[in-house]
C-alpha cells in the first residue's frame, strides 16, 4: 500500500490525454557513481587500488632499464681491441690497443695490461727478393696478438698493417709483392681484415698521426690550436716535422684535421733519407768517396778520416763497405776513426743542406723543402729520445747539454767506451757519436732552435701513453668510425649481424604487452539500466572488485 501511494503522488498531476507517455531515445551518457532511484540498479562498490598496478609498474621500470642498458651503455662500456702493425724501416712492430667508449662517446685507452707490443727484425723491406718468406715473419706477431685478445673477440677486432719509409724506398713492384703476401696472411689471421687495410702510408700521414697521439697524451687534442704541441720525429729512414702553422702554405705541405669542435691547419712533411740510420750510411759513403775532404783532412789518398767514430775503432772489424760499391769493386779505400764532434756536426750539416740551392721558396731549412717558421712547443721523439736517454739527459734538457755529452763521447777512446757500455751492441754503441752531432745539426743549425731553448722536450711517452704514430692512427680511425656509427645508428641497428636489433624487438614486444595490460585494466566496466523515474536508459560505471 505504501508503495502504491508513493506512486500515486508522483502521477497525481492531471494529464492532457490518456495515451501512454512517449519514451526518450536511448542516450549513452556516463553518470557519476551516485545514489539512483532506478528499479534495477544497485550502488556500485567504491574502487580500491588494485595490487597488480605495483607489479605492472615494477615490470615497466625494469624493462625500460634493460632497454637503456642494452641500447645505450652495454656495448659502450665493454673492453674492445684493435691492432696496428707498424712496418718500419728497421723492424715490424705489432700494437694491441685496449679501449672502451664512455657514455660521452669518447675513447678511453687502457695501458695497464702489461706489454702491448712486440717487434721483430728486420724490416719488411728486407724481403723484396723473397716476399714468400713474409708468412713466417708475420706469424710471431699474429700469435702475440691472439695471446693478448680473448678468442671470442678476434672476429670483431680490426687489424691493419701500415708500412713506412722502409717500403717507400723500394720500387712499386716490390712493394706490391710484399703487401700481397701480407694480405694473404692477414686474411686467415682470425681477425677482421680488408685488403685495403694493408698499405704503404705517406710520410705526411706518419707525421700527422704522431702529432695526434702527442696532443692526445698532453690533453690538447680537441682544444685551442694555439695550445697544441708540434712533433719532430727522427726515425731510421726519415724524419717528420708536424705542427700547427698560421702561415699560408703550398697545398702539398698542408693538412687539415678536425677533432671535436676545432679544426687544425698543420704543416706536415716527411724528409726521406734524413732518418738517423740512412743519414749515417750516407755520411760513410760520402767519406769513402772523399766528398767531405774540405771538412776533414786526409792523411793519405786511400785513407779518409771518419770524424763521427771514436778513435781506436778499427773499420775492418765491421762491414762498412756499401753493397753496391763492393759489387762494382770501385771503392777499396777504408776509413780511419778519429772522433771529433765539431767536424762530425759540420759533416752532418752538409748532408742536411744538400740540394738547398734548388730551393724554390724563400724558406728551406732541410734540403730544398719548404717549411714555415716553427711555432709553439715541440716534442722530439724516437731517436731524439733514445740518444738523450743514452746520455742520461733529463726530458727538458737543453741542446747545449746534448752537445757537451756528444763532445765527450766522440773524443773518448773506443776501448774505454766498450768497457763502460758492455751491455750494448757494438754497432749500436758506434752510432751515438754521429747521432748526437746529427741532432744538434738538425735542430739547432738547420731548424734554428736555440741551444738553451726550453720549448723542446725529448720524450717517448707522456704519462703512461707511448708517443707512437700507430696509436695516433688508431685514434683517428676509431674516432671516425664512432662518428659514422653515431650518425648512422639506424643502419647499425638494422644490420643483419646486429644483436641490438633482436634485443630491441624483444623489449618492444614486452613493452607492448605491458601497455595493453594497463589499458585493459584501466578500461571501465559499464552497465546499462532503465530508469523508470526518468523513463530512459542510463549507462553507469561499475567499480572493479
Amino acid at each position: 500500500m505504501r508503495r502504491l501511494h508513493a506512486r500515486n503522488r508522483v502521477d497525481s498531476k492531471p494529464k492532457p490525454s490518456i495515451e501512454p507517455p512517449k519514451m526518450d531515445p536511448i542516450k549513452f551518457q556516463i553518470r557519476p557513481n551516485s545514489r539512483s532511484t532506478a528499479l534495477f540498479s544497485r550502488n556500485p562498490r567504491q574502487t580500491r587500488p588494485n595490487p597488480s598496478i605495483f607489479a605492472i609498474s615494477f615490470v615497466t621500470s625494469l624493462a625500460l632499464l634493460v632497454f637503456s642498458y642494452v641500447f645505450l651503455f652495454s656495448s659502450a662500456e665493454s673492453t674492445k681491441f684493435g691492432i696496428i702493425i707498424d712496418a718500419g724501416s728497421t723492424g715490424t712492430r705489432i700494437h694491441v690497443f685496449r679501449y672502451r667508449v664512455d657514455r660521452s662517446n669518447n675513447l678511453v685507452f687502457d695501458f695497464k695490461g702489461g706489454p702491448d707490443s712486440l717487434k721483430v727484425n728486420p724490416g719488411l723491406s728486407a724481403y723484396g727478393e723473397q716476399p714468400e718468406a713474409v708468412s713466417d715473419y708475420l706469424g710471431e706477431l699474429l700469435e702475440f696478438g691472439r695471446n693478448n685478445i680473448p678468442k671470442e673477440q678476434w672476429g670483431e677486432t680490426e687489424i691493419r698493417l701500415m708500412a713506412t719509409a722502409g717500403l717507400r724506398l723500394l720500387d712499386v713492384e716490390s712493394q706490391d709483392k710484399i703487401l700481397e703476401e701480407c694480405r694473404k696472411v692477414l686474411r686467415v689471421s682470425g681477425f677482421k681484415f680488408h685488403d685495403d687495410w694493408a698499405t704503404v702510408i705517406t710520410g705526411s700521414d706518419e707525421g700527422v698521426y704522431a702529432w695526434v697521439v702527442a696532443n692526445y697524451a698532453l690533453g690538447t687534442l680537441g682544444g685551442n690550436p694555439l695550445d697544441t704541441t708540434g712533433i719532430i720525429e727522427l726515425g731510421g729512414a726519415s724524419a717528420q716535422v708536424t705542427f700547427v702553422s698560421s702561415e699560408h702554405m703550398p697545398s702539398k705541405f698542408s693538412r687539415t684535421i678536425k677533432f671535436g669542435n676545432f679544426t687544425y691547419n698543420l704543416y706536415s712533411h716527411s724528409f726521406l733519407h734524413f732518418g738517423q740510420n740512412v743519414a749515417h750510411e750516407s755520411l760513410r759513403e760520402s767519406l769513402i768517396k772523399g766528398d767531405f775532404s774540405p771538412v776533414v783532412d786526409s792523411l793519405h789518398k786511400e785513407i779518409n778520416i771518419d770524424p763521427c767514430t771514436p778513435k781506436g775503432y778499427l773499420p775492418q772489424s765491421s762491414n762498412l763497405s756499401l753493397g753496391f760499391m763492393a759489387e762494382k769493386s770501385k771503392y777499396t779505400s777504408e776509413l780511419q776513426a778519429r772522433g771529433n764532434f765539431s767536424e762530425c756536426r759540420s759533416a752532418a750539416l752538409r748532408l742536411l743542406h744538400k740540394g738547398k740551392e734548388k730551393c724554390s721558396t724563400y724558406r728551406c731549412y732541410l734540403g730544398s723543402v719548404f717549411m714555415p717558421k716553427l711555432q709553439g712547443k715541440f716534442l722530439a721523439t724516437e731517436n731524439f729520445f733514445y740518444t738523450s736517454k743514452f746520455f742520461r739527459l733529463r726530458q727538458r734538457a737543453f741542446l747545449s747539454d746534448l752537445m757537451m755529452a756528444g763532445q765527450h763521447f766522440c773524443g773518448e777512446d773506443w776501448s774505454k767506451l766498450k768497457k763502460k757500455h758492455q751491455s750494448l751492441d757494438e754497432e749500436e754503441l758506434l752510432r751515438y757519436c754521429f747521432s748526437s752531432a746529427y741532432i744538434v745539426a738538425l735542430l739547432h743549425d738547420s731548424l734554428g732552435i736555440a741551444l738553451d731553448d726550453e720549448r723542446i722536450s725529448f720524450a717517448n711517452q707522456v704519462e703512461n701513453i707511448p708517443l707512437d704514430w700507430a696509436l695516433g692512427a688508431f685514434i683517428l680511425q676509431t674516432t671516425a668510425k664512432l662518428d659514422v656509427q653515431q650518425s648512422d645508428w639506424i643502419t647499425t641497428i638494422f644490420s643483419n649481424d646486429s644483436p641490438t636489433l633482436i634485443s630491441i624487438i624483444v623489449i618492444f614486444a614486452i613493452l607492448t604487452f605491458i601497455a595493453w595490460s594497463i589499458s585493459k585494466w584501466r578500461k571501465p566496466q559499464l552497465k546499462t539500466v532503465y530508469d523508470l523515474e526518468k523513463g530512459r536508459y542510463i549507462i553507469t560505471r561499475i567499480g572493479r572488485s
